[in-house]
């Protein structure tokens, strides 16, 4: 009599799919799309501690407690980077803090240097007139993700038009407020109390906003040295130059 077999051959017979059967039945049925996005980036305060500033008041709290950089090796002392390292950097941070893709940063870069003066300051003011940026400023929104979600999801005007995209440049003596129907929802309550200004850097002087009325207006083009954003710009327009 033939031994019985452990694994009845029942247990491993699979419903015939349409068409030949592949050769790998047990991976066929798995779905490209069950791979998590965020295995492939790293979190808001994991960013933050790999560039040593803080990207969200989250982070804030976590830099505190974790001054170092993320992983097994955070805390040990690293060689000294290069220049090519240093400037890779710099230009990281200025990318990160204001939440953009490296084609649009070189965009602005382009146009910076077509300006007269500094191209680095430029750049960063160039960058400070996007919408969403201003409304974090402004206190209307307490992150760049969150302001991109307002704009994306059609809550702000611009001097009463209805603006989508986030990159949208204002320019001085333009209004920036919510959409009427909108203000009544729980994120612009919270911002209209202003849940968001303690967390938030000083209100700069290029603008003025009513916080109750959710609104703010841009009355001037900004200034490097108002603008509260870490980076030495020197070192991005050297990065970008050596390419």
């Amino acid at each position: 009599m033939a031994p019985t077999p452990l694994i009845s051959h029942d247990v491993l017979r699979l419903p015939s799919p349409a068409g030949p059967t592949p050769w790998y039945p047990f991976f066929s049925s798995i779905r490209k799309d069950t791979v998590s996005t965020k295995s492939r980036t790293r979190s808001k305060t994991r960013l933050s501690r790999a560039l040593g500033i803080a990207l969200t008041p989250k982070a804030a709290k976590y830099l505190e407690k974790r001054p170092y950089a993320p992983g097994e090796h955070g805390r040990t002392k690293r060689k000294t980077d290069s220049d090519y390292a240093v400037r890779l950097r710099e230009k990281q941070r200025l990318r990160a803090q204001y939440g953009i893709r490296e084609a649009q940063l070189k965009i602005a870069f382009e146009e910076a240097r077509r300006r007269q003066g500094l191209t680095g300051e430029n750049l960063v003011e160039i960058l400070e007139t996007r919408l969403d940026a201003l409304l974090v400023r402004s206190a209307i929104a307490r992150t760049t993700a969150q302001a991109r979600q307002m704009v994306v999801h059609r809550h702000i005007l611009v001097d009463g038009q209805l603006v989508d995209r986030p990159s949208f440049r204002v320019k001085p003596g333009q209004l920036i407020h919510v959409k009427a129907r909108s203000e009544g929802t729980e994120p612009f309550q919270v911002a209209a109390a202003g849940g968001h200004v303690d967390l938030l850097p000083k209100l700069p002087p290029y603008l003025e906003v009513e916080l109750d009325k959710l609104q703010a207006r841009l009355v001037r083009a900004p200034k490097r040295i108002e603008i509260p954003v870490t980076c030495e710009v020197q070192l991005v327009v050297e990065y970008y130059a050596a390419r």
